[in-house]
């Protein structure tokens, strides 16, 4: 039996273990310690955060029977269920702007913009193109099936398990769930207890608009996560902190649930001395201070030479009192930490880098209030270079040059996100081949989040799995392969070959039949065949002036 794992956050964080006596067929339990700062999803136990009591083996058993009816199965109630759901966006505006308000001090640009909008954006999306998506495929087959159908069906795993995070509560939330229900799964979702005002907008307005025996809410925290990971799930899709991102993949395995973990880490940013340089500060300290750097996808910190850093920090004051005045705690476009946990973890770190704070480094407890901060000359033995830092403080590191990057970045874990600032094809493309990341932006910060012909998701410790577009409807759906073969002569007689008494010549036919041929290549056909139109329509009308001018 595997020894049972105990795992510790820093001291500034809270410790999740996972009891001594915990067997492999067990579930791990997730503690918080409320007297330190809280990692499920960010979340925690709250005074003030007190959910329905619900019985949660009953949840689950419900969504069984829903799924098991049959209900979600179908095209046409898909639709209705996402159409329903795009009705409550677009009803519910103010309110949703209101919950963020109340829970992060969201602006209301960044409240549309990165989440509103962003929820429509993406659900148009696939209402747009769900017939598409939801349609057989049927792949290319070889000519001993060349007389069967050959056909993949997007079957839906059935129970599925959604739990959000609270820094953007609704979007991480509610873009997963559509994609399941557009799947025709049967969905449990479970908002951020510390985002409080968005869970009660949630647990009061989802019933409103959905099918409440497909779609159930779970509100809670670590204790409800973990009476939820008890019972057998058909998918797992969980958005948060990387170590309790470990017990949900441990809890999983009981029952060989397929997972998606949405993580995170230190996504770090390569900056060369060829880019526009007023351009790259505004780009990374945008990508950096949207929700006080409380996103999973924020630039960590910056990798560049001493030159590149005193360029950078002096342009950034100019930009940040451009778009935040003389006194950012004023501006209405900078959220708050989420709460006091947070910001004590936060200000922690701001008090151990006070010697080499080139910008900011302003906090108000009261106001949950931490300012912009560039932290310059930072080595990886400081305390800011541990964690993901989640919060509005960006350390740069010098390094010589990009080869000296690259190895800094590959000696640490995979981040869920690479940037890179550079006019050089050549820096791109050693980038590209020499690093591992979810994902690579070029250029920008943030910005490749929103193509949803790109897959968004992690790799080693920064996650599992992707979703966005048309992937986090294949995310939540099975690839049922199905062979119809029929009856016909010809096809059984190629086919009969594989049937006793053997012989050298029997196997010699099912060897041919079955063996892989390159298929011929249509690349250039588009262009053989405008020529031949071409030299066609030359000879037409060669001929008809020649006929032309004889009968002249």
């Amino acid at each position: 039996m595997p020894a049972p794992v105990k795992q510790h956050a820093s001291d500034s964080e809270v410790h999740i273990d996972i009891d001594k006596d915990v067997g492999y067929n067990e579930t791990p339990v997730i503690k918080i310690d409320s007297n330190k700062h809280d990692t499920m999803n960010g979340n925690g136990t709250l005074a003030h955060s007190k959910p329905k009591p619900v019985n949660i083996s009953e949840v689950v058993q419900k969504a069984r029977n829903t799924f098991n009816s049959g209900i979600t199965r179908p095209l046409d109630w898909r639709k209705k269920q996402l159409k329903s759901l795009l009705k409550m966006y677009e009803e519910n505006k103010n309110a949703m702007i209101d919950a963020l308000v109340k829970d992060l001090r969201r602006s209301k640009t960044e409240a549309i913009l990165l989440e509103v909008d962003y929820l429509i954006n993406d659900l148009s999306n696939t209402l747009n193109n769900f017939d598409e998506w939801t349609k057989p495929e049927q792949p290319p087959k070889g000519i001993v099936n060349v007389l069967d159908d050959v056909v993949i069906y997007n079957d839906p795993y059935g129970v599925v398990l959604v739990v959000g995070a609270w820094n953007y509560p609704l979007q991480l939330l509610l873009l997963p769930m559509a994609g399941a229900i557009a799947a025709g799964n049967v969905v449990i979702v479970k908002p951020s207890e510390l985002a409080v005002a968005t869970s009660q907008f949630i647990a009061e307005t989802l019933p409103k608009y959905l099918d409440n025996d497909a779609v159930l809410i779970i509100e809670g925290g670590p204790e409800e996560m973990t009476e939820l990971l008890k019972h057998k799930l058909d998918y797992i899709f969980y958005t948060g902190g990387t170590n309790v991102g470990k017990i949900v993949y441990a809890a999983a395995t009981k029952h060989l649930t397929p997972v998606t973990l949405e993580l995170g880490g230190k996504s770090p940013v390569y900056i060369d001395n060829t880019v526009d340089m007023e351009v790259t500060v505004k780009r990374v300290l945008w990508g950096k201070f949207i929700n006080v750097g409380q996103t999973c996808i924020a630039p960590d910190y910056i990798l560049c030479s001493k030159e590149v850093q005193d360029k950078f920090v002096e342009i950034s004051k100019n930009v940040l009192k451009e778009w935040y005045g003389e006194d950012p705690q004023k501006s209405p476009d900078l959220c708050r930490i989420i709460n006091n946990r947070h910001f004590s973890r936060l200000q922690a770190l701001v008090d151990a880098s006070k010697d080499k704070i080139a910008v900011g480094g302003r906090y108000d407890a009261q106001d949950r209030f931490v300012a912009p901060t560039i932290v310059k000359n930072v080595t990886t033995s400081d305390k800011i270079m541990e964690d993901e830092i989640f919060g509005p403080i960006l350390p740069i590191v010098p390094v010589e040059n990009a080869y000296e990057a690259i190895q800094f970045i590959n000696s640490r874990d995979h981040p869920l996100v690479l940037y890179l600032f550079s006019k050089q094809r050549k820096i791109h493309k050693l980038f590209t081949e020499q690093t591992r990341s979810g994902s690579l932006c070029v250029n920008d910060t943030i910005m490749f989040y929103s193509v949803d012909t790109l897959p968004f998701g992690g790799v080693g410790n920064s996650g599992i799995g992707a979703y966005h577009g048309k992937k986090s409807f294949d995310t939540f759906t099975h690839k049922k392969s199905c062979l119809v073969r029929n009856f016909a002569a010809i096809g059984e007689k190629l086919a009969s070959g594989r049937y006793p008494p053997y012989s050298d010549g029997k196997l010699k036919l099912i060897s041919t039949l079955m063996k892989k041929r390159q298929a011929p290549s249509f690349t250039y056909l588009p262009h053989f065949i405008a020529f031949a139109l071409g030299v066609g329509l030359s000879y037409g009308i060669f001929a008809w002036q020649k006929v032309a001018s004889e009968e002249l």
